[in-house]
């Protein structure tokens, strides 16, 4: 690999460490989702710091940023934007919404209606918008975060599952312990960090690095793996409906990612199994009598993984051969 992805993927995870404390795992997910050309869904409780994640990666990239909250009464133009009369050139202007920004966050988009919702199917798809009969290209690298709130459903329109779909990984940052929270107490004391953090990587980096990705040697026992994986999701007993193609070209991609931020340039089936629940939880739909048996999808995808025969590919063997050399 030219580009260093494992090193501009350090920089930036220690650079959002300044605002998000003890969360490196997750830091570690979402870079190699980012990297992937993917777009992330953040599932959570409030509090925890899933709006901070998405203005820290994007101020870390030195990406245009833009924060929508969604709410039942938001409109579609209001995510993609509307052309408006000028009376003074006697022409429509097109006046670009939020989701021409290289970041945006899409805060607690299940409040959002079915068709405010499918207004960013399209660019989180294609990076492309279109109103009114005209094409407008989205600026690279486009990602897009959403978060949701599983505690509160009041007033809520669960995403489809056609949109789970779209989103590359699920990740829930979850609770601090009391040595973290006690930190985070201390550097919020001043000011919130936020408004000192600085970009470390620029966005050209960034579309170097999601470039850089798709060279990841894959071995095809690591393809047949994978495929493995997906295919057992769509015979498994307690699933209604499993992974699409779209869920195996995920894991694909995103343990790619994973090897290049980790500093290699292949990657294994360790790759494969820490990405199969975060690509493929959301992605499955379990029978109503399962779920009633508390069965739950983060489960079935241990399973999955689990009963899948891990292979021994070539460069896991010369890896074991220098080790014991």
């Amino acid at each position: 690999m030219s580009t260093d992805v494992a090193g501009i993927a350090n920089r930036i995870i220690a650079n959002i460490e300044k605002v998000i404390i003890g969360k490196r795992p997750q830091l570690t997910l979402a870079v190699a989702a980012y990297f992937s050309e993917g777009h992330i869904l953040l599932e959570d409780v409030p509090g925890v710091a899933k709006t901070m994640l998405a203005r820290a990666l994007a101020r870390s990239a030195g990406c245009t940023f833009k924060r929508l909250q969604c709410t039942p009464d938001l409109l579609p133009t209001d995510v993609t934007g509307v052309n408006v009369y000028n009376q003074k050139t006697a022409e429509f202007e097109f006046r670009a919404g939020p989701v021409f920004a290289q970041t945006l966050l899409a805060d607690e988009i299940n409040r959002a209606t079915p068709r405010t919702q499918a207004a960013l199917l399209e660019a989180m798809g294609e990076r492309r918008v279109s109103v009114d009969g005209q094409t407008y290209v989205l600026k690279p690298p486009f990602l897009v975060i959403a978060t949701q709130n599983p505690v509160d459903q009041e007033g809520t329109f669960p995403l489809p599952e056609a949109q789970l779909d779209r989103f590359l990984i699920r990740l829930s940052l979850g609770y601090p312990s009391m040595e973290e929270e006690g930190k985070m107490l201390s550097r919020l004391q001043m000011g919130h960090p936020i408004d000192e953090l600085k970009p470390v990587v620029t966005a050209e980096d960034v579309i170097a690095c999601q470039e850089a990705v798709r060279g990841i040697h894959v071995d095809e026992k690591v393809k047949r793996y994978i495929l493995e994986v997906v295919h057992a999701s769509r015979n498994n007993e307690d699933v209604l409906l499993g992974g699409s193609p779209r869920a195996s070209i995920a894991l694909f991609r995103t343990a790619q990612a994973l090897a290049a931020v980790t500093g290699r340039d292949f990657a294994l089936p360790d790759d494969v199994k820490r990405m199969a629940q975060p690509v493929l939880a959301h992605r499955l739909i379990l029978k109503p009598e399962s779920r009633l048996r508390k069965r739950t999808a983060v489960a079935v995808v241990k399973d999955l993984v689990d009963d899948a025969k891990v292979p021994i590919t070539d460069k896991m063997k010369a890896t074991q051969q220098d080790y014991f050399s």
